[in-house]
């Protein structure tokens, strides 16, 4: 199992020039991936390309950019560059967001989700491999390809959680990237799901890239109250909650990885014994020096 950092959601990083040393300390290392969020600040996918011209190994992804206020010529044109500028280590995490964004706040539709992601894929995914995109639907018509010196195929996959989801991520994408996602929900509910839907496509083994607070204390039942006081707004999110009832979870902190090393190192090896491929640690500093002793840790688990 690759283990990898999240960068720009849970602290940590000061900016783009926060964002380039983080990866050169995480590529020094040995982690195999930094994935960035792309929330409401720093675009993920350009700071992927910046950082990938900074760097020489480490492996750049995004987790998630939405997908409704980009079309999919956008995203696949900005995607390329990225794989372009970072020499083949780019990989695109893609996500439908939530209706509270796609409507509350940016004043677009969020019904007919699936239909909605199948259209995109068809435009998407063709792009992303450097062939033409012939696809005429209802949300998008495209008929074009793109000409971007030194591009190489860009990995895709789909933050997919739901039925609808998991079957069109195994079909059209690489894997799925998940956050809040316990590991009783991945063994029973995601991973058979998404590699069913791979296997009748025909299409290889999917990724499984799991994203999870962590933290090494000795103070669990201080750090587990400040998860989730932090991390509330997902629990409360209508797709996260599906699938923390579906562990059987209050909250994040209870789908949180907390505690000593040997812990962490159990609940570590239970995402690999259940085909987890990628760890997408967000490391989360509940306490002074959090940060850095957690770092460490998974860095000598490489």
């Amino acid at each position: 199992m690759r283990i990898g950092i999240m960068a720009g959601a849970t602290g940590g990083d000061d900016g783009l020039d926060g964002l380039v040393r983080s990866a050169k300390d995480y590529e020094a290392r040995g982690f195999d991936t930094m994935w960035l969020a792309n929330i409401f600040g720093i675009d993920a996918i350009t700071a992927c390309a910046i950082v990938g011209r900074e760097t020489a190994k480490i492996g750049l992804g995004t987790a998630v950019v939405p997908t409704y206020p980009r079309h999919p010529t956008a995203i696949a044109q900005q995607a390329v560059t990225a794989q372009v500028a970072s020499s083949g280590r780019f990989k695109l995490g893609i996500g439908l967001s939530h209706q509270i964004v796609i409507e509350s706040m940016l004043g677009l539709s969020y019904a007919r989700r699936a239909k909605h992601m199948r259209e995109y894929m068809a435009v998407l995914g063709p792009l992303l491999r450097g062939e033409p995109a012939k696809f005429e639907g209802e949300e998008y018509r495209v008929n074009l390809a793109l000409d971007v010196p030194g591009a190489s195929p860009v990995p895709v996959m789909i933050a997919a959680l739901g039925d609808h989801m998991l079957r069109i991520a195994g079909e059209s994408s690489d894997g799925t990237i998940l956050w809040m996602t316990g590991p009783e929900t991945i063994e029973s509910h995601v991973g058979p799901k998404i590699r069913a839907a791979a296997s009748d496509a025909g299409r290889p083994e999917p990724a499984i890239v799991a994203g999870l607070p962590i933290v090494l204390t000795d103070d669990v039942e201080g750090a587990k109250k400040t998860i989730a006081e932090s991390l509330v707004i997902y629990g409360q999110l209508p797709s996260y909650r599906a699938m923390l009832d579906k562990e059987g979870a209050e909250g994040p902190a209870d789908v949180a990885i907390v505690g000593d090393e040997k812990t962490l190192d159990a609940q570590i090896q239970r995402l690999v014994d259940i085909g987890v491929t990628d760890f997408n640690a967000a490391i989360v500093a509940t306490e002074e020096g959090a940060f850095d002793r957690t770092l460490d840790y998974l860095a000598s688990k490489l």
